[in-house]
């Protein structure tokens, strides 16, 4: 963003909504690339080029990867030094409204009793929006549209204390429940501890992580060793790309803990398809 105005941002929401339902990032493209050339099931090597022949044309043609365009989450990171004296917020709403008209984007924004399609895919708590501040002066703006094939298939659990060592089960468990459903092979985001909303946030968080992250993204080689545990687990299931079995049933799993409760353990796990769709704009004001 080269200014900082409500039309500015607007635009920028426009744009990266537009970046991520058409264009993914280059991580998660070489990691079905990886999965592709590594698959030894020939109909799931069928199946993920496919996939990436998809990704191409959709790239090419400026038109969503998926017909399931999502519900726009996006992660606002907000410099301490930075004023705004416009409304963000409403910035970012506009920025939805024109990026659902004029990409264009399935309206997928409903009430959840009366189905009342609101036709712009905004309404009351949508997007959701989770602002935090950081040093500086920049703005940060993040979103990552979610499909409903891959949300429905989340979960969330609050263990005992002593039940560190059934998580591994629990999201093996999750994934396996899930099947084909959420188009795999699926990117897993896993939140550990925090409060019960806490956790399904730091899940959905994860899922933001670069693809293959190894320990740049984690505190200490606990995460990152749980990391490759559970995506061996996973990927032994056999699910394989669109549940019709492989070798790659998920292309990654990630781990964000908070601290939680003396007597709670929260995990929640949040499931992504393999169009694990993100794009980002920044404005820097100066440090």
């Amino acid at each position: 963003m080269p200014s900082l105005s409500f039309d500015s941002v607007a635009n920028a929401v426009f744009l990266i909504l537009q970046e991520a339902e058409t264009i993914l990032p280059d991580d998660v493209i070489l990691s079905i690339r990886n999965a592709a050339e590594n698959e030894s099931n020939p109909v799931a090597k069928t199946q993920l080029n496919s996939i990436l022949k998809n990704i191409d044309l959709a790239a090419k043609k400026g038109i969503p990867i998926c017909q399931d365009t999502g519900i726009f989450i996006f992660f606002v990171e907000i410099g301490r030094g930075l004023c705004l004296d416009f409304d963000i917020e409403g910035a970012i709403r506009n920025g939805c409204v024109r990026a659902t008209r004029e990409i264009p984007l399935r309206p997928n924004v409903v009430d959840p009793l009366t189905r009342h399609n609101t036709g712009n895919n905004i309404g009351n708590g949508l997007p959701e929006i989770n602002y935090s501040f950081v040093p500086g002066k920049t703005l940060t703006i993040t979103v990552a549209p979610k499909g409903a094939g891959s949300e429905n298939m989340s979960a969330i659990r609050m263990f005992n204390p002593t039940e560190v060592g059934k998580i591994k089960e629990f999201v093996a468990k999750t994934v396996l429940d899930a099947g084909g459903k959420p188009c795999p092979p699926v990117v897993i985001g896993v939140g550990i501890g925090g409060s019960f909303n806490q956790a399904a946030k730091l899940a959905k968080e994860a899922l933001l992580l670069p693809m293959d992250c190894g320990e740049i993204c984690t505190e200490t080689r606990e995460p990152a060793e749980m990391e490759a545990d559970i995506l061996q687990a996973v990927n032994s299931l056999g699910i394989g790309c669109m549940g019709l079995g492989g070798d790659t049933t998920a292309l990654s799993v990630h781990i964000k803990k908070a601290s939680c409760h003396t007597a709670s353990l929260p995990v929640a796990v949040n499931i992504q398809c393999w169009a694990n769709r993100h794009a980002t704009a920044v404005y820097d004001g100066g440090k």
